[in-house]
């Protein structure tokens, strides 16, 4: 049987056809869990240009990609940064499939207006990168933990980055948003513990994603990849799969950890 069988995992921000999101949530089809797929809805307009080529529709497509695997999958329009929102997330969950058993909190703002130096962030900006990632993660977290515990346990991923590890100049807000996903990812595991539900944080590095399309993919990229120790930036299925992986029963002796994904780009903690 794989090794998630009859789980049932939802992961936020998994709309875009090269994103995390989408490569944890095809993981976790692989390995037989049914998953709960969220975006934000975005309009077709914002698709970059590889997604209009193949016809892509958003949680849709990933949603189409988690069933070509054999699973089931429930495309849900989600803003995290709202409770009302995120609770009927979790009530359609639990209709759809009767339990929650692995929570990813990936969604995060989309690059862009918020990497500029310290003087020029708009507030507006500063607070969406914080509502999205940090008090996001705050509220799909505190409406699982009661279904996780009712059933006997479960398993919560966080997706920082890099730079929730080491602090860079014009990334003032995206650098606090993922500092505070690494301290609230040990302050989960320090109570939810207990209630035997793992919790761990994946910290990727340079991922070749349409959330970092901003840099190109020309000589800034190129840069970027010959700087690491295995000269190559990562993919978002690369990542999915330690996702995945920290969700199976192999990875339960795993927690509380912030783990770097990043082609050594990072080895000093």
């Amino acid at each position: 049987m794989p090794e998630l069988d009859g789980k049932v995992a939802i992961v936020t921000g998994a709309g875009r056809l090269r994103g995390i999101g989408r490569g944890a949530a095809v993981a976790f089809a692989r390995l037989g869990a049914d998953v709960v797929v969220t975006g934000t809805g975005r309009s077709p307009d914002r698709y970059p240009p590889d997604e209009k080529a193949v016809g892509w529709r958003d949680i849709e497509s990933t949603a189409d990609q988690v069933r070509a695997e054999g699973t089931h999958a429930l495309p849900l329009v989600v803003d995290v940064a709202d409770a009302a929102s995120v609770q009927q997330m979790v009530e359609r969950t639990i209709d759809e499939f009767g339990r929650i058993d692995i929570l990813v909190n990936n969604a995060a703002y989309a690059r862009g207006p918020d990497r500029v130096p310290i003087t020029e962030v708009p507030e507006n900006i500063f607070q969406r990168v914080l509502d999205v990632k940090i008090t996001g993660t705050y509220l799909c977290t505190k409406a699982v933990i009661e279904p996780m515990i009712a059933q006997g346990g479960g398993k919560i991923v966080n997706i920082s980055s890099g730079a929730g590890k080491t602090g860079g100049a014009n990334n003032l807000a995206y650098t606090a948003a993922c500092f505070a996903q690494v301290g609230m990812t040990q302050s989960m595991a320090h109570e939810l513990g207990p209630h035997n539900i793992n919790v761990n944080c994946v910290c990727p590095g340079a991922v070749d994603t349409s959330r970092v399309d901003d840099v190109g993919r020309g000589d800034a990229w190129q840069s970027i990849a010959d700087s690491l120790p295995i000269r190559r930036t990562g993919t978002d299925d690369e990542v999915g799969a330690i996702v995945a992986y920290l969700c199976t029963p192999a990875a339960s002796w795993i927690h509380g950890q912030s783990i770097n994904v990043d082609g050594g780009g990072m080895m000093v903690h």
